[in-house]
């Protein structure tokens, strides 16, 4: 199985948050509701200043928890690429997948009494298309293919301020963190 997952690069990331909107969009998601965020984070202090941008989805972990606790398989990997997928018909709403994540990935959607996550726009993978949130991305910040390949060319940090040790999950991520996010 080759792994797919994500290349995120703070380093050009503008937070103009278009690959939110083009998720919510495609996804047809509810106000409140993001499978995709994009968070601003600034600190320090004259003459020290920082300030740096996090867009975030499903990191379509190698030991996901959101399907170790999900008590009716509604949550699993896709053998052919490792996409954690979600089966909404075998959903009961119980939300443990949205207490089991350490990313906040799952998200829980009012009215369908259901939760909800990134598939990496599965739908679109198979028929040849990108993910909305890369296809959306002006600066090309973001990008997807086999993990290991995205690794090999931009590095291999998951581990920057403010997410969880990435030794938890195994998130299939790899980011061009700046400085100041870097633990």
């Amino acid at each position: 199985m080759a792994q797919l997952g994500f290349y995120y690069d703070m380093t050009i990331c503008t937070g103009c948050k278009v690959c939110q909107i083009a998720c919510k969009d495609t996804n047809d998601l509810e106000v409140g509701t993001l499978f995709r965020k994009v968070y601003n984070f600034e600190g320090g202090e004259y003459p020290n200043p920082w300030a740096y941008n996090l867009s975030i989805a499903c990191n379509h972990c190698a030991e996901p928890k959101c399907t170790e606790n999900c008590p009716t398989s509604a949550l699993y990997k896709r053998e052919k690429d490792g996409i954690v997928m979600h089966n909404r018909e075998k959903c009961i709403g119980c939300r443990l997948c949205l207490w089991s994540c350490p990313y906040g990935a799952p998200q829980y959607i009012e009215k369908l009494g259901k939760a909800g996550k990134c598939t990496l726009c599965a739908d679109l993978l198979d028929k040849g298309e990108e993910p909305a949130c890369i296809a959306a991305c002006q600066m090309r910040a973001l990008q997807f293919g086999e993990i290991e390949e995205l690794r090999k060319k931009y590095g291999n940090t998951a581990d920057i301020k403010p997410l969880p040790d990435s030794g938890i999950t195994h998130p299939a991520l790899t980011i061009t963190a700046k400085k100041a996010a870097m633990k």
